[in-house]
């Protein structure tokens, strides 16, 4: 449902004269129809309107769509006629209907501008190099960003050469001439050439040829649907005047009390503001009283042009997401007291239904909340949704085409960049070595053929892009897909969304006193402490995510006393979470007593909870949630590994590996990866309580998906999750978790959240005089030690190493640069009773390098019963590989952390249940100890080498395996018993990364 908050911008009557025009500055006279822009708040965690004259507007706002103004369909029937005559001639309905005409063209082209750059000062939004004095730049008009609201169309300049390679993402189409171009005349006759032949001449102007005469049958259902138009239009027009003659005739004639206590009298709430409560009153005595909404079974429904929406709330968490266009209703009854108004004694119910515009959706991406306007709630059928894709080379459909399927199939077309997804070209193009093509390489973007648009509407969208891949480069799919497709759109431009970001600092140093530490923001911090009671600090930190508002707000609060002097204050900050906006305020008092009640009185009014409950809270609906804060109490005890001044007598291997597993920078880094919010949940606020109940929702969220479940439902369990596990989105928008990928990515992060978990509670531990890295060393419970490289053992590793090297992942080449041999304490014990059985197997298995300090100290471990099942393939259990390059890809390296580490085990498979598809495994057949995924390739079994005690080494070149029909490339191996597991080296390696 769009709403306000959606929608670019809105209209209504003054409500007052008070209100401004920000375009010429003088006075909106009340009740004249005046028109804003919405722009973001820099005060706080939401949109205000800039209101305009109705003139005025449209030198500031570029609206292309009637239904892009919120409200404009409760305007007057003659305005809302005058804004589409605006806009032009009916709206954007009518020209899509229309088809797109050389007029069209003629209009677009006033959006452009060319001429000789001034100074050197301005930036190609292409290329992002500057634009040298003198030389000809092309611009395209931007009308929405917050600069442009306040000083009109701003010229977004390119270099000719830019501006050509991305015309169609600009919009400059090929029907389009240069000539239309504003400043066209005034250039040089060379540079007129110039623009005609990089952009052509455009579309000449045809009068339409005469058609064949069509039958008599489509004539007749042509007019017929023209004229069935005209009656629907002719029918709202009829309603819009009878609610309107309704409405002026209680403002003339009948008073808001008057109003208030009807609705009261028809079980109608009221609500706030004379003009909302006109426009409720008006809407009853035309069709009736409306009842309650029969979705939360308590909130009122009110009118928007999509359907009546109710103002309930579903639960404490998510606000009621209802909306119909048939409400049960009953009459509307007026009291005898009231019949001293003429109109409202003559009044006699009338049951008619409410008929409702055909409203067409915004189309711009970012505007609508990520998945949020779904119908039933599970994520939309288009593969494409909100992803980016370049289209590049000579295909053998024409571009526009392309770009259309693109369109139509969810996906936006952008030039090349970091955020692209994949990339259509030819191979022609991937071996021309262009500058799209070298950034591409740079990058990892995936280059696919075209056949990949109909490729991806099978629905598996990784698959489509491995299957359908040109390029050499491009390997890690899935994780590409899964981080760029979560991606949430704030609908400003990316130099916008820096000035309200790029001055967050990562990190504010707090100076603690007595357990609590004071704002840095009050400016108090060096005389003054937070006020205790009962030995308890007056201070809270609080959260409110609204998926459906697309808000992350925070609400602080805190209670002050002065070091040295009877002075006390409250202190309240508020905003959005990760960026600045928002404000604060400083009160002072004169007693104690005043600052406890101040304080108090804001707590219970943002939480619906009193300060002396907070222990057994209860979330109240749109209300805040108190959210635990750490204030880097522990920090002073975590001793930072350095190998430059480290005692410790350990082997230099096994040190290094100390120093980069228990790397708090690493774990933060990881943290910040994952979009979480390190202010909110710091590493030392990490929890198993927390990430089990976050992982319960994720549960939660899979069924839903699973059984269709409602869109109320999912933003309920996405505003949950978001509060159990906060996240820092910047102005983005929190996306809804309604994919079975975003899903899985949110299952990965919790499972790295774990075992982050593990290694911050190792460090936290007392290690009071001895050596850091050994005392790190010693609590992981496990002997490590180095192989000699000159061994044969050492040798056979990187034989095995080099061989299982997958030939589709060819981004990289490993290097081995330490091997150590692990004996974890009492794993050889728990693993003795599988030493039994046969088909031991020495398998890889990979992950980040911050997971390995939990991974020696616990051992390797099967999700918890609380994680939902998507994203295991074969059951939840430990998952291995044959090849090296299988597990390697889950080491989470790049260019610039090219580091990883990976496990050898001694794996217990005993006889294997075989699969060539996924298969949620819940409990293996009689006789079977294992599962194994088969692939197309696997190392080849002449290669094996066998161990004295029995222990297969796959060490052979990859070969075909001779099975066709199965979904695998490669080898995997299950274990659904972590005593089958038994850990025996631990290999340190260097991702050598070709591009």
């Amino acid at each position: 449902m769009s709403s306000h908050h959606d929608l670019p911008f809105q209209a209504e009557y003054a409500k007052s004269g008070r209100s401004s025009c920000k375009k010429c500055k003088q006075a909106i006279s009340q009740d004249s129809l005046r028109i804003a822009i919405m722009v973001q708040s820099p005060h706080f965690d939401g949109k205000v309107p800039n209101w305009f004259h109705f003139e005025c507007f449209w030198t500031r706002g570029k609206c292309k769509n009637p239904d892009d103004i919120y409200n404009f369909h409760s305007l007057r029937w003659e305005d809302q006629q005058k804004i589409k005559n605006k806009i032009g001639g009916g709206g954007a309905a009518d020209k899509v209907a229309a088809g797109t005409s050389n007029s069209t063209s003629a209009n677009d082209a006033e959006e452009f501008a060319t001429e000789y750059a001034k100074s050197g000062r301005s930036q190609c939004r292409g290329c992002d190099s500057f634009i040298a004095k003198d030389s000809l730049r092309v611009s395209k008009k931007e009308f929405e960003s917050q600069r442009a609201v306040m000083y009109g169309p701003q010229d977004l300049w390119h270099h000719v050469d830019c501006f050509v390679e991305n015309r169609e993402e600009l919009g400059f189409t090929s029907e389009m001439s240069p000539t239309e171009i504003k400043g066209f005349a005034k250039l040089k006759p060379e540079d007129k050439q110039l623009l005609l032949s990089k952009l052509g001449p455009g579309a000449k102007t045809k009068t339409p040829s005469k058609r064949k005469a069509e039958s008599q049958p489509e004539k007749q259902e042509k007019k017929k649907a023209k004229k069935e138009e005209t009656e629907e239009e002719k029918a709202l027009m009829v309603q819009n005047k009878i609610l309107w003659e309704t409405r002026d005739n209680l403002s003339k004639e009948v008073s808001n009390a008057a109003m208030k206590l009807m609705l009261e009298l028809n079980n109608q709430d009221i609500p706030s503001g004379e003009s909302k409560i006109l426009d409720a009153t008006a809407d009853c005595l035309v069709f009736g009283a409306l009842e309650k909404c029969t979705e939360c079974k308590q909130g009122q429904l009110y009118y928007t042009s999509e359907g009546y929406a109710c103002t309930g709330n579903l639960t404490e968490w998510t606000k009621c997401m209802n909306i119909t266009k048939a409400p049960k209703r009953k009459a509307f009854k007026i009291p005898k007291e009231f019949h001293d108004v003429h109109f409202l004694k003559c009044y006699r119910f009338v049951k008619r239904e409410r008929l409702f515009p055909v409203v067409t959706v915004r189309a711009k991406s970012g505007v609508v909340s990520s998945s949020v306007d779904s119908v039933d709630g599970v994520g939309t059928s288009k593969p494409l949704k909100d992803l980016r894709l370049a289209v590049r080379g000579r295909l053998s459909k024409k571009q526009p085409e392309i770009i259309k399927e693109i369109t139509d199939l969810g996906g936006i077309v952008k030039k090349v960049d970091s955020r692209t997804v994949v990339i259509i070209s030819c191979k022609e193009e991937v071996e021309s070595k262009t500058k799209h093509m070298n950034r591409a390489k740079l990058n990892d973007i995936p280059v696919v053929s075209e056949e990949f648009l109909s490729a991806c509407t099978g629905g598996d969208l990784v698959e489509a892009i491995k299957k359908c891949s040109i390029a050499p480069w491009g390997s890690n799919v899935q994780l590409r897909v899964s981080q760029l497709k979560s991606a949430p759109k704030s609908g400003m431009s990316a130099r916008e969304e820096a000035k309200y970001t790029k001055s967050v600092p990562a990190k504010v140093k707090m100076t603690v006193k007595g357990g609590a530490a004071v704002d840095p923001d009050s400016e108090l911090a060096e005389v003054a402490h937070v006020i205790k009671e009962q030995g308890e600090p007056l201070t809270a930190v609080l959260g409110l995510v609204d998926i459906a508002r697309g808000t992350n707000s925070f609400y602080k609060l805190q209670a002050l006393e002065s070091d040295s002097e009877n002075r006390w204050w409250v202190f309240r900050a508020w905003g959005r979470v990760g960026t600045t906006i928002g404000g604060n305020k400083l009160e002072k008092f004169s007693t104690k007593k005043f600052a406890l009640e101040k304080f108090k009185e804001l707590y219970i009014d943002k939480t619906g909870n009193e300060w002396e409950n907070r222990k057994t809270f209860l979330k109240m609906p749109n209300k805040f949630y108190p959210l635990e804060i750490d204030y880097g109490q522990d920090e002073e005890n975590i001793k930072k590994l350095d190998l430059a001044t480290s005692n410790s007598t350990l082997p230099k291997s096994v040190q290094n590996l100390i120093c980069m597993i228990f790397d708090v920078e690493s774990m933060i880094k990881a943290m910040m990866e994952f979009e979480i919010d390190m202010k909110k949940m710091p590493l030392g606020k990490l929890s198993k309580r927390q990430i089990q109940s976050a992982y319960s929702i994720l549960t939660e969220l899979q069924k839903l998906i699973e059984t269709k479940g409602s869109q109320s439902q999912f933003v309920d369990a996405t505003n949950r999750f978001y509060t159990s596990v906060p996240h820092d989105f910047g102005l983005k928008k929190p996306p809804l978790l309604d994919t079975s990928e975003i899903i899985k990515q949110k299952t990965d992060m919790l499972d790295n959240l774990l075992e982050i978990e593990v290694a911050y509670s190792l460090l936290k531990g007392g290690d009071e005089g001895e050596d850091p890295i050994t005392a790190h060393y010693k609590k992981l419970k496990c002997q490590l030690e180095p192989l000699d490289p000159a061994s044969d053992e050492f040798e056979r590793l990187k034989t095995y190493t080099k061989n299982t090297h997958a030939s589709t992942h060819n981004m990289y080449d490993l290097e081995i640069m330490d091997v150590l041999k692990v004996v974890r304490e009492g794993e050889s014990k728990m693993f003795r009773p599988f030493k039994e059985l046969n088909n031991r197997m020495l398998l890889w298995h990979g992950s980040r390098a911050t997971n390995f300090a939990g991974i020696l100290s616990q051992g390797l471990r099967i999700a918890p019963p609380e994680a939902p099942v998507t994203g295991y393939m074969f059951g939840k259990g430990v998952y291995f590989a044959d090849m090296v390059s299988k597990s390697a890809n889950y080491c989470c390296t790049s260019k610039t952390n090219n580091i990883g580490v990976l496990l050898l085990c001694e794996v217990a498979l005993g006889n294997m249940y075989e699969l060539t598809h996924s298969e949620f495994v819940t409990k293996l057949p009689k006789g079977k100890h294992s599962t194994k995924g088969l692939g197309k390739t696997c190392p080849d079994p002449k290669g094996n080498y066998v161990t004295p005690d029995g222990v297969i080494i796959p060490m052979g070149v990859g070969t075909p395996s001779g099975v066709e029909k199965t979904s695998l490339l490669y080898n995997e191996f299950i274990v659904y018993d972590t005593a089958q597991v038994n850990i025996k080296y631990l290999l340190k390696m260097k991702f050598n990364y070709k591009w």
